[in-house]
């Protein structure tokens, strides 16, 4: 009996043993490369639907572009979202410079998309015109601008100012309170502030948040403003 003949069997096992080893070492690493493509694959996916969403996210928030020019630390355009107002503009813009001058203007007024704000400086407001009788001018000035052609979205609008001879309490300039009965330069500065920083007055009524303003004061004046 000859070697091969006598040892085929093993030499057969042994073959056969060694493929299943290289087949399960072979197809351990391709499940391992398998299973680590899926996982890229899945991250990948993971951050795609992330970046959509943010996308989304970010479009659905409306951005205004709004130009503010004249007494701000940082004159030029700004984007902020749509639900801001004049001071969120002025603050985005890094504040009043010292000389600015904001009674003709609307603070708490919301923004319009392409708006255009002037701030303007003590000096500016003195020279429309210095009487409370001609405050009409005034406005009609900070609208025209000072060369009659641009407008100021900022400005106090005619309209808002009274209605039906009452001062509107949300809209009025601080002389314009101060012709209230008991509001002086320092409680009309408190309304001016308050609806500033809270947004505007709901009803007549809200007036009496006011720092100073009691249901005394409010009896006096309730008959002469509206929101």
């Amino acid at each position: 009996m000859s070697f091969h003949y006598r040892y085929r069997k093993q030499i057969i096992i042994g073959l056969i043993i060694g493929i299943l080893l290289i087949s399960g070492i072979a197809y351990s690493i391709y499940s391992i490369y398998k299973n680590k493509d899926k996982e890229e694959k899945n991250e990948l996916l993971i951050k795609k639907k992330d970046n959509i969403k943010e996308e989304t996210k970010n479009e659905s928030k409306d951005l205004y572009q709004v130009d503010i020019k004249g007494e701000v630390q940082n004159p030029g355009i700004y984007s902020l979202e749509a639900s801001s107002r004049i001071i969120d503009v002025i603050n985005k813009a890094g504040g009043l410079k010292e000389n600015a001058n904001t009674s003709v203007i609307n603070l708490s007024k919301k923004i319009i998309d392409e708006m255009v704000i002037i701030v303007y400086s003590n000096d500016q407001v003195a020279n429309f015109k210095e009487t409370k009788e001609e405050e009409n001018i005034i406005i009609d000035k900070c609208i025209e601008g000072e060369n009659g052609n641009l407008k100021n979205d900022a400005c106090i609008e005619k309209e808002d100012t009274k209605v039906s001879g009452k001062i509107s309490i949300n809209n009025a300039t601080k002389e314009e309170l101060m012709t209230l009965p008991g509001i002086g330069e320092s409680k009309a500065d408190s309304i001016i502030k308050y609806r500033e920083e809270n947004g505007n007055f709901e009803t007549i009524e809200d007036i009496t948040k006011v720092s100073g303003i009691g249901e005394n004061l409010f009896a006096q004046i309730k008959e002469n403003i509206t929101t």
